[in-house]
């Protein structure tokens, strides 16, 4: 398989102190790493593609590791994540979906109390596509006060032959959680849910 291309990389980081309530004493912090690559399949159907995966993990591993770095360096304080794609138009959303297991096991692998399947989302578009990559718990996907979505996009990318890769992570729950369900601190951690 070809090497991973990349053009350009953007790390965002969002402080959150409050959303019309009380100052939280410490802000959520949520951040967003995306990567634009370079398609190697744009432009033409090709049957076997499932090897870039294997091609992708070394730079879903940097991009983990960025982004906590982002968030202080210290991998414990993530709590919340999810992974996306967008692939430019002379891509498929099949390609978009390579970045599946690259991308969450990354995070997986780095993150302490990483048990819950890593949410994500896909789209084919052009430069300035927005995606919206939803938010879990990452020890236990039915934490309600984790349910999130962060808006992630590069106003020149993807260009037609690429893809944006991104990762995102939160460092809490929703600044001002009173939707009720299972609470982080009532999570058993053996199966990913609960």
């Amino acid at each position: 398989m070809p090497e991973v291309a990349i053009r350009k990389s953007v790390i965002t980081l969002d402080e959150i102190f409050h959303e019309g309530g009380p100052v939280a004493s410490v802000p959520l912090r949520r951040g967003t790493v995306c990567t634009v690559i370079e398609n190697p399949f744009a432009g033409r159907y090709v049957e076997e593609i499932v090897g870039f995966i294997d091609d992708l993990k070394p730079l879903g591993l940097k991009m983990a590791q960025d982004l906590i770095d982002a968030l202080g360096g210290d991998p414990s304080v993530v709590e919340g994540y999810g992974k996306g794609a967008i692939v430019g138009e002379a891509g498929e959303l099949e390609h978009a979906a390579l970045w599946h297991a690259p991308g969450g096991y990354s995070m997986r692998e780095l993150i302490t109390n990483s048990k819950a399947i890593v949410a994500s989302s896909k789209k084919v578009g052009g430069p300035g596509t927005l995606l919206d990559i939803p938010v879990t718990h990452a020890n236990a996907s039915y934490v309600r006060s984790h349910f999130d979505a962060i808006e992630v996009g590069i106003n020149d990318a993807p260009r037609k032959n690429e893809m944006l890769v991104a990762l995102v992570m939160t460092t809490g729950p929703r600044i001002h959680n009173r939707a009720g369900g299972l609470k982080a601190s009532e999570i058993k951690g053996e199966d990913g849910l609960r």
